[in-house]
């Protein structure tokens, strides 16, 4: 399986609109963060995303992503969701209805929000063709066995997820316990990682680095950085096995 990371900033993408920081106006291109997704490539070709973010149509451009088979939602927050109508073109390309996954909350989110997508297929592809499904337990889709992770980002409860022994945790405050015990033996970890200073919705710095040495994946990759975080700065102060990630990284998993 490949993992193809699209995008690895926060709610407000790096550069933020207005901003002269260091990192904003930085020539790194690993500065340049688009919003928070990933799409995973399977060894039949077939590819999840995790969530649908406000930059997708670009990330898919970016990547050169002609299919999505299914997409795995964490939460509803706008910059995980709002590019749920750039499924359209995926479901034209390949005359598919594309399942989405999520938990009863953005199911039901979705549907409210965005009900003219959840349909049946039929003669015309004007508009995404989609199919809402809750989950509470491990399933298998595109012949892959995905199991949801709760974590809590702020009060609400919310789905990270392990595909393999790969796991995807952004939007972070807190990971229980019950949770750290299905994160064992992972190859890599994406996790969530905003900024230094505390915040009440996600895990900082800090946090990360120690949620990290408690997961204890193989490599474990930052995610979710708000300008504050600069590419080089941060992944001076990581452990060894801790990288900072980046807009187009891609990984082949064993």
């Amino acid at each position: 399986m490949q993992v193809i990371t699209l995008g690895v900033g926060s709610s407000a993408g790096t550069p933020v609109i207005g901003c002269e920081c260091a990192t904003c106006m930085s020539s790194n291109p690993r500065n340049k963060r688009t919003r928070c997704s990933v799409a995973l490539e399977t060894d039949s070709g077939k590819v999840i995303l995790i969530d649908t973010g406000p930059d997708l149509r670009l990330q898919a451009l970016r990547e050169n992503i002609r299919r999505v088979d299914a997409v795995l939602y964490t939460h509803v927050h706008a910059d995980h969701l709002n590019g749920i109508d750039d499924l359209r073109a995926f479901c034209q390309l390949n005359r598919i209805r594309i399942p989405l996954y999520g938990n009863a909350h953005t199911m039901d989110n979705i549907r409210q929000r965005f009900g003219y997508t959840i349909r049946e297929a039929g003669e015309r592809w004007d508009i995404p063709i989609l199919g809402a499904n809750e989950v509470h337990a491990p399933f298998e889709v595109c012949g892959v066995q995905i199991t949801p992770i709760p974590v809590m980002h702020g009060r609400s409860e919310i789905l990270g997820w392990r595909i393999g022994d790969f796991a995807y945790l952004t939007d972070v405050s807190e990971i229980p316990a019950s949770s750290l015990a299905l994160l064992q033996g992972l190859e890599v970890l994406f996790l969530d990682c905003l900024r230094h200073k505390p915040h009440h919705t996600h895990i900082n710095v800090e946090q990360s680095k120690s949620y990290a040495s408690q997961i204890a994946a193989d490599t474990t990759y930052l995610i979710h950085m708000t300008h504050e975080l600069e590419y080089e700065a941060l992944g001076a102060e990581l452990p060894q096995n801790v990288h900072v990630a980046y807009d187009g990284l891609r990984l082949t998993l064993v």
